[in-house]
């Protein structure tokens, strides 16, 4: 259900994850809508910095040295994907850091992996992460959850996140509602109104797994959140 709700100004930070140029460029990679998510998130990012709202970039980039196991590679033995020698792991130019913005790389899907990402963030006295990115079923996925059980409230930005396809985010915005504990699912242009300290009405979960979504009825919810 929807419910108003205000983010009191101190307790804000903006994460944005993998926002890089093989999802525009790779065609093994390549993000449905992904121009319009960077138009997005370039909204959120200004209304940030207006709001003296603190920004963290990361980007996934691997080393194989350092890699998960069972990492997959090509078949001249780099890594598949986001590999620490490829100019496309670059965060695209647009939505790149400014001035002192921390940039940050990850070899997981999850922002709060084996770092102190979390710890920095409570230490500052921040509650709320304002999240975007790709992809939504994976890297924001993970970084939502770990987000949530390290004491975060998340606010899930739907439209400045994506996926390989519709069908993908749309479930994967769907399947975190669900389970988005002390946090909530909004738009750009409500998650900047939040940021500007207005108060704004957004998605909540209440109970366990409200929304019970099919391939008939997923687009439909999706527009509802």
């Amino acid at each position: 259900m929807k419910t108003p709700i205000s983010i009191r100004r101190g307790t804000v930070a903006a994460v944005f994850i993998d926002l890089q140029e093989e999802h525009r460029k790779d065609k093994r990679y390549l993000v449905e809508g992904f121009g319009d998510i960077l138009a997005n998130v370039q909204r959120l990012q200004e209304a940030a910095r207006r709001n003296f709202v603190p920004l963290h970039h990361w980007a996934y980039i691997v080393d194989l040295a350092e890699a998960r196991p069972f990492h997959p590679v090509d078949e001249s033995g780099k890594s598949a994907f986001s590999d620490k020698d490829d100019p496309l792991t670059a965060i695209c130019r647009e939505v790149a850091p400014q001035d002192n913005e921390a940039m940050l790389v990850k070899q997981e899907a999850s922002a709060f992996g084996k770092n102190d990402f979390g710890d920095k963030l409570k230490a500052a006295g921040i509650e709320w992460l304002v999240i975007a990115g790709v992809w939504t079923e994976a890297c924001i996925d993970a970084t939502v959850k770990d987000a949530v059980a390290r004491g975060f409230r998340v606010l899930l930005v739907k439209d400045a996140c994506g996926s390989a396809s519709a069908a993908m985010h749309q479930t994967g915005i769907l399947n975190l509602a669900n389970r988005l504990y002390g946090g909530a699912v909004t738009n750009t242009l409500d998650a900047c109104r939040l940021m500007a300290g207005d108060t704004v009405k957004v998605w909540q979960v209440e109970g366990s797994v409200p929304l019970r979504f099919t391939f008939e009825n997923a687009a439909q919810l999706y527009a509802e959140l």
